[in-house]
């Protein structure tokens, strides 16, 4: 083969990959498709982002369970949710929820989003949202600053339905020993 035809499938070539990478610009083409899973390593990860951004795009439920929640960009982000018709309900740790002087559970409740604590447990150790019936977002990852600042942490974003099912029918168990989260009653813990 000659230099210059090399030169020219070389570029064909690499025209074609470059072409298949990007996302399509036509109209009616197929939209960009979204990973199955997404993983963020935090600190610097972007996880707090990448929650955020999953709340944004909920069009009808999101049910959530913390263990520790002062993450307000995320408290925010469910307020949004709601005042946009997002049915968004809330389940935090009963001993938790009272020791952190910056929970987001009044926040929240102010809203008018139903949020209850989990005392059934030493620790109501959970750290998962189901959006939409089909998107999962667990991990070690904390709903909180130090979380997205400071900590080794890990969060998956995980788009099945079957695997989302199985998170709610967990949260609604929970629910069901859950108590409504009374905010005067947070100056002292729980016996």
């Amino acid at each position: 083969m000659k230099p210059i035809t090399l030169r020219l499938a070389l570029a064909a070539c690499l025209c074609l990959v470059s072409a298949n990478r990007l996302p399509a610009q036509n109209a009616g083409a197929e939209p960009a498709r979204v990973p199955p899973i997404a993983v963020y390593f935090n600190p610097g990860g972007g996880a707090t982002a990448a929650i955020v951004k999953e709340v944004a795009a909920a069009e009808a439920s999101i049910l959530v369970q913390a263990y520790s929640f002062n993450s307000s960009s995320i408290a925010k982000a469910l307020v949004a949710a709601r005042e946009r018709g997002v049915k968004v309900s809330v389940i935090l740790d009963k001993t938790k929820v009272f020791e952190e002087k910056d929970s987001q559970a009044g926040l929240l409740v102010r809203h008018g989003i139903s949020t209850l604590v989990d005392g059934n447990h030493r620790a109501a150790h959970n750290k998962v949202m189901v959006l939409d019936d089909r998107v999962v977002i667990s991990g070690s990852f904390n709903f909180t600053k130090h979380s997205e600042r400071d900590n080794a942490e890990n969060l998956l974003v995980i788009r099945d339905r079957a695997l989302a099912e199985k998170y709610a029918a967990n949260w609604k168990l929970h629910a069901e020993h859950s108590q409504p989260y009374e905010p005067g009653r947070a100056s002292t813990p729980p016996q």
